[in-house]
């Protein structure tokens, strides 16, 4: 099927909505976990995380146009502190449980069933369940104009993973780790590696790691 503008334009939104978000393929889940000045706790499933640069070590995050109350946006916003963590396949259904809009004053973390991990210095919670987490201090924020969504881009401040999963390069071997992706706005899936690939050169063939 071939869809054009006008195509597009015209689908229900809630379809267009699922049927756009399905093109980018696969992406991370991510736990979002902040603190209000309340002490009130807040976790949000995001798949919108992406890696900006190493040195320094940046992280960018879209957030939905802050037009409604967005718990975990503007407590980033009010606290520039916040945690990523990422969603193993133990936890995915209580993660996804999340993304249901709760008031500012209920735990997401008691609703779903996870639990809040403190670390002294970290002025956020975060995901004892998570094998893969880290925690974030705002750089900048950018609210996009060309439909309102907000960038936030923070600098990692603290890692949390298991040794055994770190290569001698430096990869983080997430697969053994069983972490998730998702693919649209509600599926859920494992992956399966192909394998890893040396750094290509002109005139080389490609070979495994």
């Amino acid at each position: 099927m071939n869809f054009n503008t006008t195509e597009l334009g015209a689908m229900d939104d809630r379809y267009r909505a699922k049927f756009i978000n399905s093109l980018s393929g696969f992406k991370s889940a991510n736990l979002i976990g902040t603190t209000d000045a309340k002490g009130n706790h807040n976790l949000s499933i995001v798949s919108s995380v992406f890696h900006i640069g190493a040195n320094p070590p940046l992280v960018g995050m879209i957030c939905r146009p802050h037009t409604v109350t967005r718990d975990t946006l503007e407590n980033i916003q009010a606290s520039g502190v916040y945690t990523i963590n990422q969603v193993c396949v133990d936890v995915w259904k209580q993660a996804h449980q999340t993304s249901a809009r709760y008031p500012a004053d209920v735990s997401e973390f008691e609703e779903s069933g996870l639990t809040p991990e403190w670390v002294d210095g970290i002025a956020a919670p975060y995901v004892a369940e998570s094998r893969v987490k880290f925690a974030l201090e705002v750089r900048e924020t950018q609210t996009l104009a060309i439909n309102g969504t907000v960038l936030i881009i923070g600098e990692i401040v603290q890692v949390i993973v298991d040794e055994e999963a770190i290569s001698e390069d430096g990869y983080i071997d997430i697969e053994a780790l069983e972490t998730v992706a998702i693919s649209g706005l509600d599926s859920y899936h494992v992956t399966n590696r192909l394998a890893r690939l040396r750094y290509a050169k002109p005139g080389k063939n490609v070979e495994e790691i």
